[in-house]
């Protein structure tokens, strides 16, 4: 079972060889955007908006983070449906237009295989309205994966800066004898730590920047309940789940 873990460690290393120009492009472009007092946006559809959970309103995370889940894109209110609705053609423009997004945010999208209607049609409506977007993908599992959108795009030709997650294609990354599908898929164990990851830059560039970073405690920590209140109440206008 080590193995899994051994594979986990080989992917991380990939990314830090070959991600770290791209990493350090989208921690500026968050750092910059916190630094006018805006906020960063996450969206995905599925499996993949747990790497929004990790990062929205969490102990030693940045506060102004908006993790936009939408619950007719989770497995959890139907699994099945999930993923057609994440081909339907025009869900994303809603999506965005309730978003409360504005030009001078930062929209961050993950997709694995970066080809469905949503995840891509989210990155155009973004890009149209003047908004800045990191892509967390696999370019590589996107080449080798049908498209499932009008547009003729993968979400990697559409992001201003890609973050290339090297998840490979059909994300299940490991074979067992005797069982015909491959098991133990990777993507969200490399998402968390990238996204983590960012996180920490961003603060550092914060910090060399001379701004206090935005950074919640833990509410299970004394004073740490009270602390939070500030950037609450700071970020509530701009984060409706606040």
């Amino acid at each position: 079972m080590f193995d899994y873990f051994e594979l986990v460690r080989e992917l991380l290393d990939e990314v830090q060889r070959s991600e770290e120009g791209s990493m350090d492009r989208a921690a500026a472009m968050v750092a910059d955007t916190i630094e006018r007092g805006r906020v960063l946006h996450y969206f995905a559809a599925g499996h993949s908006h747990m790497l929004g959970e990790e990062m929205f309103y969490r102990a030693g995370g940045l506060a102004p983070v908006n993790a936009i889940i939408e619950p007719s894109l989770m497995v959890s209110y139907g699994a099945a449906k999930s993923s057609k609705l994440e081909c339907l053609h025009g869900l994303a423009k809603v999506i965005f237009e309730e978003s409360g997004i504005k030009p001078d945010d930062v929209l961050m999208i993950a997709s694995t295989s970066g080809v469905n209607a949503v995840p891509v049609e989210m990155a155009a409506e973004a890009i149209g309205a003047g908004v800045r977007v990191i892509g967390i993908t696999s370019i590589g599992a996107s080449n080798a994966t049908l498209l499932r959108n009008g547009s003729g795009k993968r979400l990697f030709e559409l992001a201003d800066v890609v973050i290339d997650t090297h998840v490979p294609y059909g994300d299940a990354a490991m074979e067992v004898e005797g069982v015909a599908q491959r098991i133990a898929p990777v993507s969200t164990v490399i998402g968390a730590a990238i996204v983590n990851a960012l996180v920490v830059r961003v603060v550092r560039l914060l910090v060399e920047r001379g701004i206090e970073p935005p950074v919640f405690a833990s509410a299970n920590i004394p004073g740490g309940q009270e602390f939070n209140a500030s950037l609450l109440k700071r970020y509530s206008g701009q984060i409706r789940a606040f």
